[in-house]
């Protein structure tokens, strides 16, 4: 029996042993047109989750996130009507941490500023929902779902469901104690989650682009270590990104702005000075920023590793994935850097955000080659 697969390289084998229709020509069948449009659905499905990383990301830097203190998912789609809707939304503002501790000063004119962000960061959100149920009912109802496609499609509708719940979970910690802030921890749950969808993403897009029997032979071609080294980039690189939340949790960023060093050191001076030690990876600004560059570096060393070895490739559209991966991969160094240095205007940080998903989307494409090499780009026709 075959071993589990991870999400991000099963094949469906549902569809290979059901011959084609007619012998020596491109399957038209329902199935096989689902597949297409299946793929442009996933397609808008990326793009609005690339965006609304960038919402999310612009959103915590205008520190607009905390401006609605509820959660409801019905009502909560019709903002403030009214000059007494809007007193009470103030009103509740006022009641937090946030308010009473840094924006007491603030006016009503400042509030809807904010509120109007957050607003319609939660109204994307709900609109990626509908936009997933409606295309999964309808092609759930017309038959056009390739086999084994069904659970990992509703699947990703939980996920995005549960990405809500985990905002308000993260919201939710800046509401009530002393924090001016939500979590950090909790902030890097909800930007994992979000990384974690659009890998899935565009995992599926990438099967979905090639016919099932195609993939099935290129797996055939599978250069195992390759796939191997591209996977460990790839969980790096996760690992960066929710590194990256805590940094953006507690502005991080906008201290220690010299580099290579910080403050003139190697090491941030009172870099474990916060008791319990372990609150220092959390909550300590040098401490976050001091491991987040450790890692940068520590990934950026084995990316190129990964690059070199993907250079080797038989196949030029794997070799030229593995470039791209490269070339994204220093862009993102040097913003790191650049941003650091300016003390992380809204601008850069939101650039580098950007940058990142560019940065995961295009490791995740070279793994895929690598394990599903493209049919007629060996190294000697070429």
């Amino acid at each position: 029996m075959a071993g589990k697969r991870s999400i991000f390289e099963d094949v469906d084998a549902g569809e290979t042993t059901r011959p084609s229709r007619e012998t020596g020509v491109i399957d038209r069948s329902a199935k096989s047109t689902g597949r297409r449009a299946i793929r442009g659905w996933l397609i808008l499905l990326f793009a609005m989750v690339f965006a609304m990383i960038l919402i999310g990301g612009l959103t915590r830097l205008t520190d607009s996130g905390l401006s609605i203190t509820e959660w409801n998912v019905i009502k909560g789609a019709i903002p403030p009507l009214s000059a007494a809707d809007w007193a009470l939304a103030f009103e509740k503002y006022q009641t937090i941490p946030e308010f009473q501790l840094q924006n007491s000063e603030m006016t009503l004119a400042e509030f809807k500023g904010i509120y109007w962000w957050e607003w319609g960061h939660r109204q994307f959100g709900r609109l990626m929902g509908l936009v997933w149920a409606i295309g999964f009912v309808y092609f759930l109802a017309r038959r056009q779902v390739p086999a084994g496609w069904v659970p990992r499609l509703l699947i990703l509708g939980l996920l995005g469901g549960l990405q809500g719940a985990v905002g308000w979970w993260m919201v939710h910690s800046g509401l009530s104690g002393e924090m001016l802030d939500v979590a950090s921890y909790r902030l890097a749950a909800h930007l994992g989650m979000a990384f974690a969808i659009l890998g899935i993403i565009t995992w599926s897009i990438l099967q979905l682009s090639r016919p099932e029997r195609d993939l099935m032979q290129a797996r055939r071609s599978r250069e195992r270590k390759l796939f191997g080294l591209g996977t460990g980039v790839m969980h790096l690189a996760f690992v960066q990104i929710l590194l990256g939340a805590l940094v953006a949790g507690i502005d991080a960023g906008r201290n220690y702005h010299d580099w290579p060093l910080m403050a003139g050191s190697f090491t941030p001076p009172g870099m474990w000075d916060i008791e319990p030690v372990w609150r220092n990876l959390f909550e300590n600004d040098g401490t976050v920023q001091f491991i987040h560059r450790m890692v940068a570096y520590l990934l950026f060393a084995f990316g190129i590793f990964v690059w070199s070895r993907g250079r080797r490739s038989a196949f030029k559209v794997t070799r030229r994935a593995f470039d791209w991966m490269a070339v994204l991969l220093l862009g993102q160094v040097v913003m790191g850097i650049v941003t650091v240095m300016h003390f992380s205007p809204w601008y850069l940080a939101i650039a580098h955000q950007g940058m990142a998903v560019l940065l995961w989307v295009f490791i995740i494409r070279a793994r895929f080659l690598a394990g599903y090499p493209r049919a007629g780009t060996l190294r000697e026709g070429l």
